[in-house]
């Protein structure tokens, strides 16, 4: 995944928010944006210098709202995507098998209107471990893969032993690391041990940790490559990038 992360800036923009807001684990509820609120966002993310863009299949209309509106942007972010779940109707729905994998990168594709995609990431829950070793997902996402569809794989995840199962494949994973829960931080050491890059999910705990903490014991960790923060406020994007910035290490762009 290196040619891909080499430049991931240490703040990334997580769009659940931007296409969901049912089912979710904030602790405030909120409305949906307008298409055009969210295309003022999204310019927003990108013009302050994060180049980094999360979504998924399970975060509602979030990847046709990113093709929509940044698609013409597409050389200047790393975009990053699921497999796995959907959310369709207020409900979501698994599905880890060859043909739904497939059939899910291709919609992936169509609604955020690239040709490729940076990274896919498995969008495992705590059974990620079964996942992993008895499901279609993974040697699914290395076909395609080696079909130049997708450029970099891995796991989003929650347990140790699922995640040193994706590492003889995958080339990046995601998993959640905060000052309340460094169950993972030897994950975080092994990966970078290997070269894997570690996104890092939920590092404010779903809002309930000060970003000024947070976000600094978090990008400390040299081990992690990006925060991924999901906010419908650019004023609070901006906010988080100049917390990452003061990071020794993390003024530009990795």
């Amino acid at each position: 995944m290196a040619p891909v992360t080499r430049s991931l800036s240490p703040i990334g923009f997580g769009a659940f928010k931007i296409g969901r807001n049912q089912g979710t684990k904030y602790q405030r509820p909120y409305d949906l944006p307008d298409d055009p609120t969210v295309e003022a966002l999204l310019n927003g993310v990108l013009d302050l210098g994060i180049n980094y863009i999360d979504t998924a299949p399970a975060y509602g209309l979030s990847e046709e709202r990113i093709g929509l509106a940044i698609s013409h942007r597409r050389s200047e972010f790393i975009l990053s995507t699921k497999v796995g779940e959907s959310f369709d109707d207020g409900v979501s729905s698994y599905d880890f098998s060859e043909r739904a994998v497939r059939q899910s990168v291709e919609r992936s594709l169509r609604r955020l209107r690239t040709d490729v995609l940076d990274t896919v990431f498995i969008h495992a829950g705590r059974d990620d471990l079964r996942i992993v070793r008895h499901t279609d997902a993974a040697p699914t996402l290395m076909s395609l893969r080696d079909a130049g569809l997708i450029r970099a794989i891995g796991l989003s995840g929650y347990t140790v032993e699922g995640f040193r199962a994706a590492m003889s494949w995958a080339d990046a994973l995601m998993l959640e690391y905060h000052s309340d829960d460094t169950t993972l931080e030897p994950i975080v050491a092994e990966a970078a041990s290997r070269s894997l890059t570690v996104v890092v999910k939920k590092g404010l705990a779903s809002g309930r940790l000060p970003p000024v903490d947070a976000i600094a014991f978090i990008l400390k960790n040299p081990g992690v490559a990006s925060l991924v923060v999901g906010s419908l406020s650019l004023h609070h994007m901006r906010e988080n990038l100049r917390i990452a910035r003061q990071v020794p290490g993390r003024e530009r762009p990795r």
